[in-house]
């Protein structure tokens, strides 16, 4: 049976350099850790998980809890940090919340200090500070991706939040409208009660900033009601654009599957998309993509997979500032144009 012994005597490094290369408990330079590699691959070696665990405190298992794994923004950001567990070699445990409080309850104070994790991922969520007092009890690094902070308070040396600025990404796409000269502009996003994620809420603001900064205004009757999915978009778009007498030239959607769902409206009523009416999305879908719809991207699969460079930057005791903004990126495609 192949042991870690002749996997160092392969690579031509001692035993110990060798444990430390598979199981990430110190420093080993790049050149000796793809020769350590290399051996395990020649060798077919396959560490034993629970010595390694024990050798290095370490049990190579990350957590990730997310709201839901059905939503698209979810399952993107998800495929990007599973995608770069496989790639460091960790398992990932996962948990699906919903919606409901109890339950998410239920796994932020009695199922995760129950596991043996090395770190933490959470998607959207607003923690309180009775859930904030929970995770530092684990004692492990957790990264948040978007969600809300508590404000006025400085965050955990433990803590990293990979946040998207969602004002500024609808004054950019807002902004792309107004330099295609765009002045009547319906927009589709109004959440009555967005306390949870607050993404309404900034895009809101940054949508009214953008027109105000311009000069512009929007009726009232064009701000409309959002609940992200494309079916009820494609009802709200129709009932906006069937009056040819007072019909905006342009709709912007907070998010892309709202702007499927308008583009398909747009479609039925015999308009043509740009050439009648330009649409906008926000978020970057691959669909949006695919059909060629206007967005400002937030590559939640790359936000995915910089949540666990952090994660596991932080137990190798890497340094980083507690809030990080990810980037941002206009894609003007052929659903927008001059009016």
């Amino acid at each position: 049976m192949v042991g870690i012994k002749d996997v160092a005597r392969m690579a031509g490094v001692s035993a110990a350099t060798a444990s430390r290369a598979l199981t990430g408990s110190g420093p080993v330079a790049p050149s000796t850790r793809a020769r350590i590699q290399e051996a395990v691959a020649a060798l077919g070696y396959v560490p034993d998980a629970a010595a390694s665990s024990l050798a290095s405190g370490r049990t190579r298992n990350i957590g990730l809890v997310t709201p839901s794994v059905h939503r698209w923004f979810f399952a993107a950001v998800l495929e990007g940090a599973a995608d770069e567990l496989v790639r460091r070699r960790y398992d990932l445990t996962l948990y699906d919340v919903g919606q409901d409080h109890d339950r998410r309850s239920a796994v932020l104070t009695d199922l995760l200090p129950r596991r043996r994790l090395d770190a933490l991922v959470t998607l959207s969520f607003r923690l309180s500070p009775f859930e904030l007092d929970g995770l530092a009890r684990l004692g492990r690094p957790v990264v948040v991706v978007g969600g809300r902070l508590p404000s006025g308070e400085a965050l955990p040396e433990w803590f990293t939040a990979v946040q998207v600025d969602d004002a500024r990404a609808a004054r950019m796409a807002t902004g792309h409208l107004i330099e295609l000269g765009h002045r009547q502009i319906a927009y589709m996003g109004r959440v009555a009660d967005d306390i949870e994620f607050q993404v309404s809420t900034e895009r809101t603001r940054g949508f009214l900033d953008a027109l105000a900064a311009a000069g512009l205004r929007t009726p009232a009757d064009w701000m409309l009601p959002a609940d992200f999915t494309m079916g009820d978009a494609y009802h709200r778009a129709r009932a906006l654009l069937a009056d040819p007498e007072r019909r905006p030239t342009a709709v912007l959607c907070i998010s892309d599957e709202m702007a499927m769902g308008t583009l398909l409206a747009a479609q039925s009523l015999g308009l043509r998309v740009p050439e009648d009416v330009s649409v906008m999305g926000l978020d970057g879908h691959p669909d949006a993509a695919r059909l060629g719809i206007s967005t400002v991207d937030q590559t939640p699969v790359d936000q995915g997979r910089r949540a666990v460079r952090l994660a596991l930057g932080a137990l190798d005791g890497t340094p980083h500032p507690p809030r990080i903004l990810h980037h941002l990126a206009l894609q003007p495609r052929a659903s927008t144009a001059p009016p």
